[in-house]
Formats: C-alpha cells, sequence, structure tokens
C-alpha cells in the first residue's frame, strides 16, 4: 500500500500545479541569477495577491518579460511597457510593470559590483541556508529581521515592491530558508541538497 506523502499545509491538493510547485521548487536552493530575478519580478507582482494567481500565469509572464532577461527588460521603454499593459496574461498593474524594469535596471547594477546577484543575496545568509523547525501553518512568519535588513538594503540600491514580506517570501521560494515543515517530505531531501551545495560537517 502506497501512503500518500505528507506536505507543507498551504499546499492545496486539488491544484496539481500547486502541488509540483512545492515538491519540485519551492525551498530548493537557487543560484542562477536569472531565476532569482524571475522570483524577485513574481514576487513583487504577487503583492496583494495570491501566489497561486500568480503561479497560473507564470509562462505568460515570461513571454511577456523575455523569459526574464534582465538585460532586455532593463531596456524596456514605454511602447513595451504600454504593451505590457496591454496583455491579458499577466497582472496589467503600470507601477508594477515599471517596478519590474526598474529593478531590472538595479539587478544589472547589484551584478556589476559583486559579479553575481546571487552572491549579494546569498551572502546574507553566509551562502547556507537557514532551516526553520515549524509544524503548524501558523507559525510561519510573514517577514523576520533578516528579511528587513535585506529590503532595507535593497530599497537603498534604488529596488522598488522588495518590503520585508515579499522578500522573505524571495528567501522561501529560493531556498536561502528552509520552511517545509517538520513532517513535509521535502524537508529532509532539501537539507541533504543544502549539504551537497555547501558540505556540512559530519
Amino acid at each position: 500500500m502506497c501512503i500518500p506523502a505528507i506536505r507543507c499545509p498551504w499546499v492545496d491538493l486539488s491544484k496539481p500545479d500547486y502541488v509540483k510547485y512545492h515538491d519540485t521548487e519551492w525551498g530548493v536552493p537557487v543560484h542562477d541569477d536569472r531565476l532569482l530575478f524571475e522570483f524577485l519580478i513574481l514576487e513583487a507582482f504577487q503583492a496583494g495577491l495570491s501566489w497561486y494567481t500568480i503561479l497560473k500565469r507564470r509562462e505568460n509572464f515570461r513571454r511577456a518579460f523575455d523569459d526574464f532577461d534582465p538585460e532586455k527588460v532593463a531596456r524596456y521603454d514605454e511602447h513595451k511597457v504600454l504593451e505590457l499593459l496591454g496583455n491579458p496574461g499577466i497582472i496589467r498593474n503600470r507601477a508594477k510593470v515599471l517596478a519590474a524594469v526598474n529593478n531590472a535596471r538595479r539587478f544589472l547594477g547589484v551584478q556589476e559590483e559583486f559579479g553575481k546577484f546571487d552572491a549579494y543575496i546569498w551572502g546574507f545568509v553566509d551562502n547556507r541556508p537557514i532551516v526553520n523547525a515549524f509544524r503548524t501553518l501558523e507559525e510561519f512568519p510573514a517577514k523576520t529581521p533578516l528579511s528587513q535588513t535585506i529590503s532595507k538594503d535593497l530599497t537603498h540600491r534604488g529596488f522598488v515592491f522588495v518590503g520585508p514580506t515579499i522578500i522573505y517570501a524571495h528567501m522561501q521560494a529560493t531556498g536561502m530558508v528552509n520552511d517545509h515543515t517538520l513532517d513535509c517530505y521535502r524537508r529532509e531531501e532539501l537539507l541533504s541538497l543544502a549539504c551537497d551545495h555547501v558540505g556540512c560537517p559530519g
């Protein structure tokens, strides 16, 4: 008899794409700059909405934003902004579209300074995921002192839509923190993956 895997309590098991996202992406350490940029932009678009609303439109966003190539997005002009605002496949919010263009330019600035955005953002956790030990949905924080620190630094660098709640979601999505609950089957898998990347004692 096959026993169903236990997953984090926020996962809606009736939505296969949501389950797939949890099982294959959420909490996996991301060190690819383009994917880090993608999550940063998508999480800004999520502000005030559910992640599932964004997840359903993710492929539309990828097509609309040139597969989240920050160099291309940084060059978007008013004509391109208007084109995006006419695209029914994404979230047509002018402030968020303009934020994506602005943040692409700031992203390139961080790359120029640090070599990779990955080196900058992962430096806040010393290149090792923070591992939490939550059991219930109520224990998940909306933000943390560290996400507030990162948010403040990004804001200082000119980024927008990077409040501490958005940044904590970014940290969870990109594996800077492992927030899979203690009974979730993915927790231990990601602990092993993190060790493979940075090396664990013992």
